[in-house]
């Protein structure tokens, strides 16, 4: 695994699940937590922060990442944070990542939407034009807050338009909000060019990943593991080619499976349903991308070209146009080929 390792971390790749907030590292939630101590309960000292993000369950993981989003107070906050992040995935060879981003969050705390999309696309330009690393945004909606955030999320996405936005989606917990009750709000979305990418079947079971393709016309699925309890839905999802964005330490640390060993990855790559790799909020699980690839390859049984071809799928799967896919996966198989 050690050689293994090394091609990993050496290795372009693409990153299509991962959370803006859940990506911020250590150092800018302590200096956040630090900042305004006193109005946090997020510790500023690193051990205790460690603590922090040991989640019982799903529902207190939200609770967590909710009280990181409230450090967050202006738009220099969000800039600092995104170019923070492009940083990291510049680290690990990452060159297209599409950022899931939540506007509302931080909308409703104070930052103008105008700013809020403005300094993720001043952060945008400077990871292409410094770090090499293109991103792109998903606006999604917090599904625990209800039609009011999805109203919100749509109008600041139609509204702002920012030049980064490409996607629509859906997060939060799936227990208890039904994923058709946001159908008109993606209609809208996708009329407007917006490609569907919720979160479905992560802590519930099939029937959300259903509702997620019928209702939402989803084009990708967030997580989707459960997807393995159904014959029927892994069909579906071959033939139709419809990808799963699967975070195999999230669902670990989240409890939504009980360890690495039982995880449906395996499962699902033998039904044929094509899958990419992902990290979903790194830091707080305390993962990286490179280390979801190395999960990936022991679950699956890969050598080096095994794990260039989930490299190649992630591009596949991603929403960049024909001509820069073809270029990212040149990229790649020069790479594999040494």
């Amino acid at each position: 695994m050690t050689d293994l390792a090394a091609f990993i971390a050496d290795l372009p790749k693409a990153e299509l699940h991962v959370h803006h907030v859940g990506s911020a590292s250590p150092r800018i939630v302590a200096e956040l937590a630090a900042r305004h101590e006193g109005s946090s309960p997020v510790p500023a000292d690193p051990a205790a922060l460690a603590r922090y993000f040991e989640f019982r369950d799903f529902a207190h993981f939200v609770e967590i990442y909710l009280s990181v989003v409230g450090l967050i107070r202006d738009a220099e906050d969000v800039r600092l944070l995104t170019e923070d992040i492009a940083r990291e995935l510049a680290g690990q060879r990452v060159r297209y990542a599409e950022l899931t981003v939540t506007p509302y969050s931080h909308v409703r705390r104070g930052i103008p939407a105008a700013e809020f999309c403005g300094a993720i696309e001043d952060a945008r330009r400077y990871a292409e034009a410094e770090l090499g690393v293109v991103l792109r945004w998903c606006f999604d909606i917090p599904g625990e807050a209800g039609l009011e955030a999805a109203e919100q999320t749509l109008r600041i996405a139609l509204d702002e338009r920012p030049d980064g936005l490409i996607s629509f989606g859906l997060g939060g917990p799936e227990i208890g909000v039904s994923r058709p009750q946001f159908k008109p709000y993606f209609d809208a979305a996708r009329a407007e060019g917006l490609r569907s990418v919720p979160h479905a079947g992560e802590t519930t079971g099939p029937e959300t990943i259903w509702d997620a393709l019928r209702h939402l016309g989803a084009e990708r699925i967030g997580h989707g593991i459960a997807a393995a309890r159904d014959p029927e839905l892994m069909a579906y999802l071959a033939e139709h080619g419809v990808p799963l964005e699967v975070c195999p330490t999230s669902n670990l640390r989240t409890r939504a499976v009980a360890s690495l060993a039982e995880h449906p990855l395996p499962a699902l790559v033998r039904a044929g349903v094509p899958v990419t790799i992902n990290s979903d909020d790194p830091p707080m699980f305390g993962t990286t991308l490179n280390r979801e690839y190395e999960v990936a390859a022991e679950l699956l049984g890969l050598d080096a070209a095994g794990v260039a071809g989930l490299a190649r799928a992630a591009v596949a799967a991603s929403f960049l146009p024909e001509p820069d896919k073809a270029r990212l996966s040149d990229e790649i198989d020069a790479y594999a080929k040494g």
